[in-house]
């Protein structure tokens, strides 16, 4: 925000120069970003008098002037400018002369003849005809009386000032103004701050009450609406203190009525806008959401579609205005409006904010109404601006003010501490010291109670540690004491979820894997692309309000589209072999539409092709299993219920009867769909399930005192028969002396009966108090084979 030191210092009497005001203020929290000296770079530009003109002798389209710039001798001066004429007085640039632009002005010849200088355009002074209406559209500036000779242009015509640009916090909506500043300028100077005295006379005729109904449809949306009327208006332009105040602080002159709205917006923070009278519609104004589909063509000539989350100022025909964005071109003030009714309201921050990016049209209102602004202000603001147009002349101001204010707005207490302040700032300031600065910051101080009362238009204090804040910016950071931090130290360590997920990723690290990361966000075309049902669960996905593009619109449900473009970028780039893993969640909704947060559910994903297989994927998972204390009561099952998994080299991974994740081969049609040329591997585990069933505890056994006995035994079953299904039949018979088996062939050829494989296991036996006789298994083998026969119809091979 740029604030001009003039306007400023004319409500407080701040007497440091630039420099130390820049870095004094931005101490004490109002962070400068820069300032400029506005005409500071023009010089040698005086007043000058023409007492002749003649034609040049070699060019019809250049003059040349006579002139008298008080330097003690007439000066020649070539122009090719049409609209001077004998005893006009006109800025002259002499000789060494910078222009606003920094161009420099030199005597030379033109044409033959030598000029000693040059003739101003306001332009050329850094101006436009907005800041002298008077000027022509094309030419010289003419100054409209006589002037003295001689004398600056720039102190004549009130051109120089300072404009420090000042960066706010969101969180202070109170400093996006004149007043604002001004107020910080004198609470960091220990100066008067001098509030404008607003004084309104009405002097017109009749009621504003009689003349414009305000009803508020949505309260919770404009908390405020306050209007007056004016009668009488003349549209002219402003006159020139006020043109350079708005021209300084960023903000175009347009004429006397749009001038003092913008003027009151800048000096106070309060946006404002003003409505032709006779446009609304039986004079009722409505403040309502926008209807479905509803259009109105705001002041710049677009054409805005709206919709029902939108607020607008309403008759009851027709929108007038985008509330807090800018009003509409059907209520406009032109020249012979019977009246002018000023409105200055209050509108919820956020959705004035959403408003203006939907419409797209940011403007110093919206900006402004964005952060939170005070409803108190709004009275004030609108009788500052009906009293610059008595001063101005500019109308005459009918008495009374309609003011729909449902929820007001009232100062709350805060408890202060002056031991637990200086405790937190590590300080020693008195509690004098700090009632002081209260005061100086307009807090109604309680000494007795340790209260304070805190005004509405700082809504940025809400505890006791913004207390310890606004003491410790009008104490001086730089007089705090560099101090040890103090605190009762804490023994740091993982929650056991994140050791877990910790050493899930040691695992995968050490078993070669890498871990990859990517994004949660997705197209719905991955769920065509990976061949899931249309009826699946899997498609009803939480989507993204205002997504970066159809990519990455939804969050993902499924954890594996990530993992398989990135094992595709590397099969494609002929990485011969990649195995990933990745840590992340997907967002499964409770119910659509969003009610709540969707359930994020941690997952292990892993993802491989080239010099490795299923056997390697599941060994891996093994080692996983191990590493947790979960090898032993892990099964694989095989599965056909995944639609993105080959049907036939799939298998579930089961704890207990609990389903944790899965593993196997990507179906083909999937992995081509990924422009994946070979056959590719994914696991899936739930972390969370994970997580529940890991067992770190380790138990430590004794080294067996006695030696174990083995058997071997080969058999033939049908091809369909699984591993597991021996092994459940072999342990649920081995008997106490069971220790161990392991598979160690499986064999099918010419030899063995078609629809048939052969398959071995070496079974271990042995007692922790004797060496094991072949008597003490015999019942065993026996069970066992008799089990494998009557259960699998297994035979048992000879040789």
């Amino acid at each position: 925000m740029d604030i001009p030191m003039s306007w400023l210092k004319e409500y407080t009497p701040v007497t440091a120069d630039l420099k130390d005001f820049v870095e004094d203020i931005t101490l004490t929290g109002s962070k400068v970003e820069g300032y400029t000296s506005v005409a500071g770079s023009i010089k040698n530009i005086v007043t000058g008098h023409i007492k002749a003109i003649e034609k040049h002798p070699d060019a019809d389209k250049l003059v040349v002037c006579t002139i008298d710039a008080g330097q003690g001798k007439d000066l020649t001066i070539v122009t090719g400018a049409t609209n001077v004429r004998v005893g006009d007085f006109v800025p002259v640039a002499l000789d060494g002369a910078v222009l606003a632009d920094g161009k420099e002005i030199h005597t030379g010849a033109l044409r033959g003849v030598t000029s000693e200088g040059m003739l101003c355009s306001v332009e050329e002074l850094g101006c436009d005809r907005h800041d002298f209406p008077d000027a022509p559209e094309n030419g010289i500036y003419i100054f409209p009386q006589a002037v003295e000779l001689g004398k600056d242009v720039v102190d004549l015509l009130d051109l120089h000032d300072d404009v420090v640009e000042f960066e706010i916090t969101s969180n202070r909506p109170d400093c996006f103004s004149i007043l604002g500043i001004a107020r910080e300028a004198a609470a960091t100077y220990k100066i008067p701050f001098r509030y404008p005295e607003i004084t309104v006379k009405e002097e017109a005729a009749g009621c504003a009450e009689d003349m414009v109904k305000v009803d508020i449809e949505n309260p919770a949306l404009c908390p405020r609406y306050v209007a007056r009327v004016v009668k009488n208006v003349k549209i002219e332009p402003s006159p020139r203190w006020m043109r350079k105040r708005l021209r300084m602080a960023g903000v175009r002159p347009i004429n006397n009525i749009v001038d003092i709205t913008n003027y009151v917006m800048l000096e106070m923070g309060q946006p404002m806008h003003a409505f032709s009278i006779e446009t609304i519609k039986d004079r009722h104004i409505i403040v309502r959401n926008a209807k479905e589909g509803e259009k109105i063509t705001t002041l710049d000539g677009v054409e805005r579609n709206l919709d029902p989350s939108m607020l607008v100022i309403a008759d009851p025909e027709k929108a007038v205005a985008v509330a807090g964005v800018m009003g509409g071109e059907n209520s406009m003030i032109v020249e012979g409006s019977e009246a002018v009714l000023f409105e200055s309201a209050n509108f919820d921050g956020p959705n004035v904010r959403i408003t203006a990016k939907k419409v797209g049209l940011r403007t110093d209102a919206s900006s402004k109404f964005e952060k939170g602004l005070d409803p108190n202000l709004a009275l004030e603001a609108v009788n500052r601006a009906v009293q610059l147009v008595e001063l101005l002349g500019a109308g005459e101001v009918v008495p009374g003010i309609v003011d729909n204010y449902p929820n007001k707005r009232t100062s709350w207490e805060l408890s202060y501490s002056p031991e637990w302040i200086n405790r937190f700032l590590g300080t020693d300031i008195s509690e004098k010291q700090m009632q002081e600065i209260f005061e100086r910051i307009e807090l109604k101080v309680d000494p007795v109670n340790h209260k304070v009362m805190v005004p509405t238009f700082r809504p940025d204090l809400e505890a006791q540690a913004d207390l310890a804040e606004e003491i410790a910016r009008f104490y001086g950071y730089d007089k705090i004491e560099a101090t040890l931090a103090s605190g009762t130290p804490t023994v740091g360590k993982k929650t056991y979820e994140q050791a877990i997920t910790a050493l899930v990723k040691d695992t995968m690290i050490a078993e070669g894997l890498c871990e990859a990361m990517t994004y949660s966000f997705e197209s719905p075309k991955v769920f065509d692309k990976l061949l899931i049902p249309a009826d699946s669960e899997l498609r009803k996905t939480v989507t993204i309000s205002n997504p970066l593009g159809e990519d990455f619109s939804v969050m993902r449900t499924v954890s594996f589209n990530g993992i398989l473009n990135s094992l595709a970028t590397n099969y494609n780039r002929r990485n011969e072999s990649a195995a990933l893993f990745e840590i992340a969640r997907i967002y499964i909704p409770k119910a659509l539409p969003l009610t709540e947060l969707p359930h994020e559910i941690p997952t292990l994903t892993m993802g491989l092709y080239g010099n490795m297989d299923f056997y390697d994927l599941k060994g891996i998972i093994e080692h996983l299993m191990h590493v947790l204390g979960m090898d032993k009561v892990t099964e694989y099952v095989p599965d056909k219920s995944y639609s993105w998994m080959h049907p036939g080299r799939t298998a579930s991974v089961v704890i207990h009867g609990e389903k944790i994740g899965y593993l196997g081969e990507v179906h083909p049609a999937v992995a081509k769909n990924y422009e994946i040329g070979t056959r590719a591997y994914l696991a899936v585990l739930d972390m969370e399930k994970v997580i529940a069933h890991a067992n770190r505890t380790v138990i430590y056994q004794a080294l067996p005192k006695f030696p174990a006995i083995t058997r071997d035994i080969a058999m033939l079953v049908k091809e369909d028969v699984t591993v597991k299904q021996i092994a459940d039949i072999i342990k649920k018979n081995g008997g106490d002396y069971l220790e161990d088996l392991k598979l160690f062939d499986v064999y099918q050829g010419e030899q063995i009966e078609a629809g048939h494989k052969s398959v071995a296991y070496s079974i271990s036996f042995r007692s922790t108090e004797k060496t094991l006789a072949d008597s003490d298994i015999a019942g065993a083998m026996e069970a066992i084979l008799k089990g494998l026969a009557e259960e699998l119809d297994a035979q048992l091979r000879d040789k």
